[in-house]
């Protein structure tokens, strides 16, 4: 069996290693290498993965919250090959909130912390996100709205609403981040919120929460009584 893969090209290794021997016998570098499929003229796949890596602290989780300009910095990395990668560990991150057969019951403002954190929490630039909910709280789907700078996004009520009427919901929790760390909302936080609700009620979409994610905790519009 180690002939047949030693026998492959070099790149092709890690291919033959997962066909041949299982997906468990494969490192993190090596399923990096077949993601990005081929090296350089002067390095294989494994070893632009291992620099990939090196990058990211070793980290799983620091390569998937890089962005295309911070993958392409490693050479033999292009915008396609980053664009595979970073495709690949949102599959992940979608796998990962959806069981087969199964949904998620909201009830607390402490699971909606806990399902946008790993997303939000690090992002050196703002994010708006929409909880899409059915009448028993269920989640339907998460909507990102858009995506801002250090200090902030812009939240449109229209494309908030018909996001949620085109996913038949029939309640939004509203989640962003605070790059900054803090947890407090801004008067613009205050603003967007109250002009949602009440447009919320205007349509029968009533918005149960906004969520302030950060680093550190978060905070929640309900939980504090606004």
């Amino acid at each position: 069996m180690q002939d047949k893969v030693l026998a492959w090209a070099e790149d092709d290794r890690p291919r033959e290693k997962f066909l041949l021997k299982g997906r468990k016998s494969v490192s993190d570098a090596e399923i990096i290498a077949i993601l990005i499929g081929s090296g350089t003229l002067e390095r294989s796949a494994v070893s632009v993965a291992r620099e990939l890596l090196g990058l990211a602290g070793q980290s799983l989780t620091n390569l998937s919250k890089m962005n295309c300009e911070d993958l392409c910095r490693v050479q033999g990395i292009g915008k396609a090959k980053a664009v595979s990668l970073m495709a690949a560990f949102e599959l992940g991150r979608r796998k990962t909130g959806e069981e087969p057969g199964t949904k998620i019951k909201i009830t607390s403002s402490a699971q909606v912390y806990a399902m946008f954190k790993e997303d939000l929490a690090d992002l050196y630039h703002e994010e708006f996100w929409i909880l899409l909910l059915n009448r028993a709280n269920m989640v339907i789907q998460r909507v990102m709205i858009s995506r801002g700078g250090l200090s902030s996004t812009i939240a449109d009520p229209k494309v908030i609403f018909q996001s949620a009427i085109n996913f038949k919901a029939t309640a939004i929790v509203l989640v962003h981040n605070h790059p900054s760390g803090n947890t407090k909302p801004s008067e613009s936080d205050m603003k967007l919120t109250q002009n949602n609700r009440k447009a919320g009620e205007f349509l029968d979409l009533p918005i149960l929460d906004h969520i302030i994610v950060t680093s550190t905790g978060y905070f929640s519009f309900t939980d504090n009584g606004i």
